[in-house]
């Protein structure tokens, strides 16, 4: 999930030097952001905060780099300052891993195909955030599968709401391309038979690994 939107917005435009320092920003932000839950899970405990000291100190003068480069960028800014408070407190009331924590933490990172495109020149608007949308769509099933798989594996609920989530997607994506249409719906029907077929968590990460690269290199193509 933090791979993938900088890798389509990298190829959707082409690389420049701006993306070097920006890519770096994102993960050792997210590296700060990560910390800085372990730290409030904890109760602020004392022994938790030198990392988030750490990657935060790491990330300013990668900041700074970017700003410097392109100063523009920074309107970005303002779209994820709510989200990363909205993750914070989030794991200040350890519910980081609900489905709202979740979400919050997808559309941060999904956001980053339309920076990585600005900052590499793109000036298609609608193709950048086609591509958001479509790995918006991609992560926030995997959300709701995954969580069929491991944590809410007996959860009806929960099954019904990922084969339900996956079946809309991919009516949705078939309207932007028949290919995206297809790929979504062998991700439906995945969402809907594997779940209580034992897999291990090491056989669901492999799958959600070919499946992601699966929706990236389809997006790529047709959007």
């Amino acid at each position: 999930m933090l791979v993938s939107p900088v890798v389509v917005g990298v190829v959707a435009t082409s690389p420049r030097w701006v993306h070097l320092p920006l890519v770096l920003l994102w993960f050792v932000g997210y590296l700060a952001f990560f910390a800085a839950g372990l730290w409030l899970r904890s109760g602020r405990r004392a022994r938790y905060l030198p990392p988030v000291r750490a990657y935060a100190l790491a990330a300013l003068p990668l900041g700074a780099a970017v700003l410097l480069v392109r100063p523009d960028l920074v309107v970005w800014v303002p779209l994820f300052v709510p989200l990363l408070l909205a993750g914070l407190w989030f794991a200040s009331r350890r519910q980081d891993r609900s489905l709202a924590g979740g979400l919050v933490t997808i559309v941060a990172a999904v956001l980053m195909t339309p920076v990585v495109y600005d900052a590499g020149g793109g000036t298609d608007r609608a193709t950048a955030w086609t591509l958001t949308v479509v790995l918006g769509g991609y992560f926030v099933g995997t959300l709701f599968y995954v969580k069929t798989m491991i944590r809410e594996r007996d959860s009806r609920t929960h099954y019904r709401l990922s084969v339900g989530y996956h079946v809309a997607v991919a009516l949705a994506m078939a309207f932007v391309s028949w290919w995206l249409g297809v790929v979504f719906g062998v991700l439906a029907v995945r969402a809907a038979v594997l779940p209580g077929r034992g897999l291990t968590p090491e056989q669901v990460g492999v799958g959600e690994i070919v499946a992601n690269l699966a929706v990236v290199v389809v997006a790529l193509l047709v959007v």
